[in-house]
């Protein structure tokens, strides 16, 4: 009889304690396969810095193919297009090939929807996936060391705070002609957050002298210029839209049951509810129970409930239950060597601020890059 194969799609945050362990699986003759379109995976709360020039490239990443290939498992480069859920095969995009599975994790991550792009310009850039943001960080100091120019971050919420703030911080570390930056925020900045993160944001950007632009919304980003929707227009000399995030519409190709959003609807054991040998975490699941906000936290909470159950999965036995827990930190990186910290009802500004958030993301790090080594 083959041994059962186990398919992990994307690397990311929810599988990351399944990948330190996944020789667990190959010693039990169980054979693994990862598939994932890079060969890394880029840590998202640190993108922003990377922007920024705080962090390198090599800092924010995972090198996931060694990581499968040192514990006897099998990587794939490519991309998953359909889960061919009665063949029990991953059709991958633009290739024909397929991998066959006997229990399936997904972890597919999110995009930045571009319905609004309408023209194919390499200065439009959406803030996924994170390693773009590398590209533009070298094509803002290319355009800056040329003349004055105009960014434009369009979204209101939190990332668009964080990358404006770390685009200003990129032009004044690289010594170039300082851009002139506006977020266009829709209605309003940072909306869903509380009153005074809101404020201390604001202060902070307009002590830099960058722009938001609110009541209203963008309409078109199109090579050049950004369009409202009351017809306002606004020069753009390269544009980050970073609107935010769905998860991968592989679910709803592939004809699984998916929730409002069009993620994996899965239970309380991160189970896809219309096929049990398909599991699921992070931004691309929808959990039936409570509806989770996008945020690497719980991806971190699923991780050691997904390796348990996958194991389970192949090898029999109870599986576990995923709590969301309650609520959890977020600290936001302002780009100017501050930040705000929010762990309701602490709530501050400042250089402490993003020291922490610099501590925990360098810890959490060093943690799973160990594996590499």
């Amino acid at each position: 009889m083959a041994a059962k194969h186990l398919v992990l799609i994307g690397g990311g945050h929810a599988h990351m304690v399944t990948l330190a362990n996944l020789r667990s699986f190959t010693e039990k003759g169980f054979r693994v396969t990862v598939i994932q379109p890079s060969e890394y995976h880029y840590y998202s709360g640190m993108g922003p810095g990377m922007l920024g020039m705080t962090y390198s490239p090599e800092d924010i990443r995972f090198a996931t193919r060694k990581v499968v290939e040192r514990q006897g498992g099998n990587f794939v480069l490519g991309r998953a297009s359909v889960i061919d859920t009665a063949n029990q095969l991953v059709r991958l995009e633009g290739s024909g090939l397929t991998v066959p599975y006997d229990v399936l994790s997904c972890n597919a991550g999110s995009y930045v929807p571009a319905d609004m792009i309408t023209a194919a310009d390499p200065d439009i850039f959406t803030v996924k996936p994170i390693e773009t943001l590398f590209n533009a960080r070298q094509r803002i100091v290319e355009l800056c060391r040329e003349r004055e120019i105009d960014i434009g971050v369009v979204g209101g919420g939190p990332s668009s705070v964080e990358i404006a703030g770390n685009i200003w911080r990129l032009c004044r570390k690289s010594a170039v002609n300082e851009p002139h930056i506006r977020i266009f925020a829709g209605k309003r900045l940072m909306t869903r957050a509380p009153a005074k993160i809101r404020a201390l944001a604001r202060a902070s950007l307009a002590r830099r002298d960058i722009r938001v632009i609110e009541d209203n919304y963008v309409q078109s980003i199109e090579a050049g210029r950004i369009i409202l929707q009351n017809g306002d227009a606004y020069p753009a000399d390269l544009t980050l839209a970073a609107v935010g995030v769905k998860p991968s519409p592989i679910f709803a190709a592939s004809g699984l049951a998916t929730g409002p959003d069009g993620g994996l609807r899965v239970n309380r054991q991160l189970q896809s509810v219309s096929h049990a040998n398909i599991f699921g975490g992070g931004d691309c699941i929808y959990f039936e129970d409570e509806p989770l906000d996008k945020v690497g936290v719980y991806a971190v909470r699923q991780n050691p409930v997904l390796y348990h159950n996958l194991m389970v999965a192949l090898t029999g036995g109870d599986l576990e239950s995923f709590d969301p827990g309650g609520k959890y930190l977020l600290i936001y990186n302002l780009g100017d060597g501050t930040g705000i910290f929010c762990k309701w009802p602490i709530i501050f500004g400042g250089g402490l601020a993003f020291r922490i958030k610099d501590y925990i993301d360098r810890k959490f790090m060093a943690k799973f890059q160990a594996m590499e080594r």
